[in-house]
């Protein structure tokens, strides 16, 4: 399988801001407010593309499904950072599935040496695009000043 396969079967899209490609897969019913219950989308991260660093206001699960392992760099509310990678290796530290928490700020791309990742992501309640809110280089290497490099490396204007 090929990323230009994936890209043909999921008829995927560019991701607004954040980078990659994707397609929405999923919308629970809308409750009340509007918002759908929960939503799950499909994407592609190719090595010369990336994921903005960005945050949500729920938690957001992530899922490998093929390719190279992604390596997410997560910035914590509290001045925290680790770097998580998805991917099959279980027993070698990987995750085929991880839940970044609410307010957290994420980015990633594919590991060093990888060529593409398809993975997946799901939120509850589901998201919406006001959701979305875009990292900014100055603001994070403020507060985050030993991440600064791979910040710089995770931010578009």
């Amino acid at each position: 399988m090929t990323p230009d396969e994936l890209v043909a079967h999921y008829a995927l899209e560019p991701i607004p801001r954040e980078g990659g490609l994707f397609r929405q897969t999923w919308a629970g019913p809308a409750g009340p407010d509007g918002r759908p219950a929960g939503t799950a989308i499909v994407a592609l991260l190719t090595a010369d593309d990336f994921s903005a660093l960005h945050r949500l206001p729920t938690d957001e699960i992530w899922h490998f499904h093929l390719g190279d392992p992604l390596e997410l760099l997560l910035l914590a509310p509290d001045g925290t950072a680790r770097t998580a990678v998805l991917g099959p290796d279980v027993l070698g530290g990987q995750h085929p599935q991880l839940t970044v928490p609410a307010r957290t700020w994420m980015g990633g791309r594919v590991a060093a040496g990888g060529a593409w990742t398809f993975f997946g992501c799901t939120m509850a309640p589901g998201f919406t695009s006001a959701d979305y809110e875009h990292g900014d280089a100055a603001d994070l290497t403020a507060r985050y000043p030993r991440q600064a490099a791979r910040i710089r490396d995770l931010c578009r204007p």
